[in-house]
């Protein structure tokens, strides 16, 4: 029986065309990604859901699609699709990463331009009109400084427009290397400089716990008086109650938003006001950004379906059938133990050794440096997966290097890896026991046997006495369950780490009170994908 596809977002005929040219069934509905509980009552009879932004593929869908095999989001942005839930029935969830880069990065370089000059309304003006030559001065883009928050793809092509235009371009991002800056032809600097220093600011990062209302009245307070703010990333990275503020203080002098916090957007504060530009997510809006993306969401969705190619999956690594059996367990333990540093770095990133032992040289080592690369990333860059990550480390000027040893321990392969910052080094080795399952064998030096959780809590300490005692009663204090306790030490009464597994997210007022002891030098919540 032929495959059968759902469309229920706006495509472009082609992506339908090339489904039918491999054998698949095709249903053309653009409108019912709108209709929710239409969606729901279909949704079991396709094998794939072809969407964009407007479908929300919710758990409640995904517990309803009991045939689906794949989602395919014609775009880079996966922020409407529970990838958790999809990950825990087994649905693939591709993307299509690098299909509208440069139709983003014009349309940034676009409302900047419109900003500075009031272009909008010195046009409506005009039309009806008035000759208001004096109301409407502007400011020159040549000379001035733009500060980048985010200098990944996207972030990148802005930067070198804006050299191009006779900028001076700062930039903030924790990936983005000293070598890549160079390269690029911006200035790194810290979040605080970037406020401090730009006349204008560009948002080019997603949407995560830790980029969430990156600009909101604080950051707003940093900034020059004057200071002008392009959005054409991802809704909820500005608070739009401070900026209205902002605006209307004078300390912010224009915006030009593209994206918000609740979209459709039919009613907005930042609506009407002067000098701020508005469109309806009209980033990747042009036709050849369409078509590209339109097309390779559908090729990609449709060699799944039909030969069982992975290619840019978020929650998937791209194996053969042949060696999944054996790689898959391995592929998570490479994830975790990126997402272990990534999580407990807030430095740039300057170099990655992983050091693979015994039986684990013998395996597919891209992919298990993609899932490597991916889970480190992935704290800072949400929509990263196993294909995007080698090219982003690249971008961001990431030393990438590989070892392979001989079994050298009581274990028959072993991962460690190795990230250096400008501050520090950190190590982490993981091995996979013969239930399938990451095991944390030794971190920072320090040997231990934890089992990974989702919810986990990493504490380093002085090797003193109590500490299990600290630990287990304020947790008990506040209620939080611990599942798993694992301690280690370098030599009595040197550094010590605790790695707790819990039962549910660590709360910030526990955290608060551990951090505020006299023996616990560091306290960081872990969480981690640990659906098979």
């Amino acid at each position: 029986m032929a495959p059968r596809v759902l469309v229920s977002d706006k495509l472009s005929p082609t992506a339908v065309e090339i489904f039918k040219d491999r054998g698949i069934e095709v249903d053309y509905l653009p409108e019912l990604g709108k209709d929710k509980e239409k969606l729901l009552s279909v949704i079991d009879q396709y094998d794939g859901l072809a969407i964009r932004s407007a479908t929300k593929v919710t758990e409640k869908l995904i517990n309803n699609a009991t045939n689906l095999k794949v989602v395919g989001r014609a775009g880079i942005g996966v922020d409407n699709v529970d990838i958790p839930a999809a990950s825990r029935r087994g649905i693939i969830v591709m993307n299509t990463p690098f299909g509208n880069s440069i139709t983003t990065a014009e349309h940034a370089i676009a409302m900047l331009f419109a900003v500075a000059r009031q272009i909008p309304e010195a046009n409506a003006s005009t039309h009806d009109g008035k000759w208001e030559k004096n109301r409407f001065m502007g400011v020159e883009i040549t000379g001035k400084t733009l500060g980048v928050i985010g200098c990944g793809n996207i972030g990148s092509v802005v930067a070198m427009r804006a050299i191009g235009l006779k900028m001076h371009v700062v930039a903030f991002d924790p990936f983005l290397s000293a070598e890549r800056a160079s390269e690029l032809g911006v200035e790194k600097v810290e979040l605080d400089e970037l406020f401090k220093r730009a006349d204008f600011i560009t948002l080019h990062t997603p949407l995560t716990d830790k980029t969430r209302g990156v600009i909101d009245k604080d950051a707003i307070a940093k900034m020059k008086k004057g200071v002008r703010i392009i959005n054409c990333a991802r809704g909820g990275l500005v608070v739009e109650a401070d900026l209205v503020e902002g605006l209307k203080s004078g300390k912010v002098a224009g915006a030009g938003i593209d994206v918000f916090e609740t979209e459709p957007a039919t009613e907005n504060p930042l609506f009407n006001m002067p000098n701020v530009v508005c469109t309806p997510h009209l980033g990747a809006s042009t036709s050849e950004a369409q078509e590209n993306v339109a097309i390779q969401v559908a090729e990609q969705m449709a060699d799944y379906l039909t030969k069982g190619a992975v290619t840019n999956a978020i929650n998937m690594p791209s194996i053969s059938a042949e060696e999944a059996p054996r790689l898959k367990p391995f592929i998570k333990l490479a994830e975790v133990l990126g997402a272990f540093v990534g999580q407990v770095t807030d430095e740039a990133i300057e170099e990655v050794e992983i050091l693979f032992d015994g039986s684990t040289t013998e395996m597919n080592r891209r992919a298990l440096i993609s899932a490597a690369l991916a889970g480190l990333i992935r704290p800072q860059v949400a929509d990263v997966n196993m294909v995007s990550a080698p090219i982003m480390a690249k971008e961001r000027g990431i030393i990438l290097s590989e070892v392979k040893r001989d079994k050298s321990g009581v274990f028959d392969g072993y991962i460690k890896l190795t990230v250096k910052t400008s501050e520090k080094t950190r190590t982490i080795a993981g091995t996979v026991f013969s239930d399938g399952k990451p095991r944390f064998i030794q971190i920072k030096g320090i040997n231990l046997d934890a089992e990974v959780g989702q919810h986990m809590l990493y504490t380093t300490n002085y090797d003193v006495p109590g500490i299990i005692g600290l630990l287990g009663s304020i947790c008990a204090k506040h209620q939080v369950n611990i599942a798993n306790f694992q301690l280690g030490r370098n030599r009595p009464g040197g550094d010590a780490i605790a790695l707790l597994y819990l039962d549910a997210p660590f709360p910030p007022e526990v955290l608060r009170e551990l951090r505020a002891t006299d023996v616990i030098l560091s306290a960081k919540p872990l969480s981690f994908d640990v659906a098979a």
